[in-house]
């Protein structure tokens, strides 16, 4: 009797795991329940991705900022810029002193500069 009941009690345990397990794995199988995997598959692949491109493109702008700095450097573009001597005396002292005035290397003439008086 004794066995009779143990095997009665786990027939009844199996079968009601087993129908849980179908049951469960029918549920997933729907059409809502594919489509809902499918939807979060693909914001799960469009964040990898985003997070992918925003690395990628720090990591441009970093090299990018690096090779700008190597090449002003190999140009000398850093080096804090002077104003020639004669300039600066003259943004400094007398403008109208003709030893600080850079003259022109063609004065302006009308001969030089105007081509369209001949027409």
């Amino acid at each position: 009797m004794f066995r009779r009941t143990f095997w009665f009690t786990t027939g009844v345990a199996t079968g009601v795991w087993a129908t849980t397990k179908v049951n469960r794995k029918l549920r997933q199988l729907t059409p809502e329940s594919l489509a809902a995997a499918a939807a979060n598959k693909a914001i799960e692949a469009g964040h990898k991705l985003k997070d992918r491109a925003v690395g990628f493109a720090l990591d441009v702008r970093d090299n990018m900022a690096r090779r700008e700095a190597e090449l002003e450097d190999a140009l000398g573009l850093n080096a804090d810029p002077e104003l020639a001597p004669p300039r600066r005396l003259a943004a400094i002292e007398n403008r109208n002193d003709s030893r600080y005035i850079d003259t022109p290397k063609y004065p302006y003439n009308k001969s030089y500069n105007n081509r369209n008086e001949d027409h």
